[in-house]
C-alpha cells in the first residue's frame, strides 16, 4: 500500500539533502565542541556557522540564537525563566496556545502563583489586540504576553509586530512559539521587537529533537538547564552537533526555495478545499484557514457528521492525516482549540479534520484523500 502523508503540521520528512548532512557529520565531525583540541573545535565551528546562519535569517544576533532540544523545550525554558529570573508575576496568553505553552503556564499558575489572563478567540479564532491593550494596562504587575504565530491546527496568523508594539508600549515582554513559521515565512527579527521566540527543525523537513529559542539579549533570561557553561551558560549540555547541522542544511533550503516551496504548497491547500466543496457537501473549514493571510501549509476541515474514527479509518487506507494537534492525538475529546471556536451542536454534529501539506505533498494524494473521505461518508451515513 502506498502511504500518503498530510500531517506536515505535526512533523515533517527529511530532506534527503539534510539526511547527507547528518550522516557526513556523524561519520567525519564527532568531536564534543566544548573539548579544546582540534576535533571538538571543529565541531564547534560548525555550530557557529549554523547558529550565523539563523542569526542572519532572524536579523539578530549570533549571540541571541540558543541551541535546544525543540520548540516545547525552548518555550519551557523561556516561560519559567521569565518567572523565575525576570520576575514575571503576571502572563496574558490564550487557549489557542499549543500545549508545552498552556501546560507551563498552568504550572506556573500553581507553583509561583502567577496570575494568568486569556484572550479568548473569535469564532474565527481571532485574538482582539483592543482586549490585549486592555489587559496591558489593566495591571502594574511585570507582565509577559505569550501568543503563538500561527496557530497549528486552524492556522489563523497573528501580527507579531502590533503585539509586540503594544507590549513596548505597555512596558510588558512578549514571547511567540514561532514553530509554524520559521523558515516558512520571511521573518525579521529586527523590525519586530519581541523578546522571546523558539523554533524545531522537524517542522521544516529537518530533524526531530533539535530546535532553538531566540533570546534577546537585553532581555536578562538566564538558562533553567544547569551544569555546563554551553550555549552561553543558557542551556548546559553537549550539543547535538549532527542535528544542529541537519537543522541549518534544513533553513538553507527552505530559504532558498522559500518563493517555489511557498507557492506550490498554496497551490496544494487551494486544490484540496475545491474538491472538498465538490465532493462533500456541507463541509465548512474552521478559522481562516481557507484564507490567503492564513498559514499555507495548514488547513482546518469540519466534516458534515460525527465520526470520531475517521483519523484510524484514513490510516487503515494509507492515509496519515490528523484530526488536531499531534500533541492532542489519542485525547478522548476535542482539542482545547476546538472547543474555543466550535459550539456545542457543532461539536456534536461535525468531525474536524486537518490536513497539513509541504512541498512534497502532490495533487494526486488529494484525490486520494478526497476519494477516501467520500467513500467512508457513504458507509457512515449508512450505518
Amino acid at each position: 500500500m502506498n502511504k500518503i502523508y498530510l500531517d506536515n503540521a505535526a512533523t515533517t520528512p527529511l530532506d534527503p539533502l539534510v539526511i547527507d548532512e547528518m550522516v557526513n557529520v556523524l561519520q567525519f565531525n564527532f568531536g564534543n565542541p566544548s573539548s579544546t583540541h582540534s576535533i571538538g573545535q571543529d565541531a564547534k565551528v560548525l555550530l557557529e556557522k549554523v547558529r550565523r546562519e539563523i542569526a542572519e535569517y532572524l536579523k539578530v544576533t549570533p549571540a541571541e540564537i540558543v541551541f535546544t532540544s525543540c520548540g516545547t523545550e525552548s518555550n519551557n525554558m523561556i516561560l519559567k525563566s521569565s518567572v523565575e529570573h525576570l520576575g514575571v508575576e503576571r502572563i496574558i496568553t490564550s487557549p489557542l496556545e499549543h500545549k508545552c505553552v498552556a501546560e507551563s503556564i498552568l504550572d506556573l499558575k500553581k507553583r509561583k502563583g502567577i496570575e494568568v489572563v486569556y484572550i479568548r478567540p473569535t469564532k474565527n479564532g481571532d485574538l482582539s489586540l483592543e482586549e490585549l491593550e486592555k489587559q496591558l494596562a489593566n495591571s502594574e504587575k511585570k507582565t509577559l504576553v505569550s501568543l503563538m504565530h500561527a496557530n497549528n491546527e486552524i492556522g489563523n496568523l497573528l501580527d507579531l509586530e502590533k503585539v509586540a508594539d503594544l507590549c513596548k508600549k505597555n512596558n510588558a515582554l512578549f514571547h511567540s512559539d514561532t514553530v509554524q513559521t520559521i523558515a516558512h515565512y520571511d521573518i525579521d527579527f529586527s523590525k519586530i521587537p519581541l523578546d522571546f521566540a523558539s523554533c524545531s527543525a522537524h517542522k521544516f523537513h529537518g530533524p526531530k529533537g533539535v530546535g532553538f529559542a531566540f533570546v534577546r539579549k537585553s532581555s536578562g533570561l538566564k538558562g533553567i538547564i544547569t551544569g555546563g557553561p554551553q550555549e552561553r551558560s543558557l542551556r548546559a549540555g553537549t550539543e547535538n552537533v549532527c542535528g544542529i547541522a541537519g537543522m541549518g542544511k534544513a533553513l538553507e533550503i527552505s530559504m532558498k526555495n522559500l518563493e517555489n516551496f511557498s507557492q506550490k504548497i498554496k497551490e496544494t491547500k487551494k486544490y484540496a478545499i475545491q474538491r472538498l466543496k465538490e465532493e462533500i457537501p456541507g463541509v465548512k473549514f474552521n478559522g481562516r484557514s481557507v484564507e490567503d493571510g492564513s498559514l499555507y501549509t495548514v488547513l482546518s476541515v469540519l466534516l458534515p457528521y460525527n465520526n470520531p474514527m475517521i483519523g484510524l479509518q484514513l490510516d487503515m487506507k494509507g492515509i496519515a492525516i490528523s484530526q488536531g494537534s499531534a500533541c492532542s492525538s489519542g485525547a478522548a475529546k476535542p482539542s482545547m482549540v476546538m472547543m474555543s471556536i466550535l459550539n456545542e451542536e457543532e461539536m456534536e454534529n461535525n468531525t474536524p479534520l486537518r490536513i497539513s501539506f509541504s512541498h512534497f505533498t502532490e495533487k494526486k494524494d488529494i484525490d486520494t484523500l478526497v476519494d477516501a473521505l467520500v467513500e467512508i461518508q457513504a458507509i457512515h451515513t449508512k450505518i
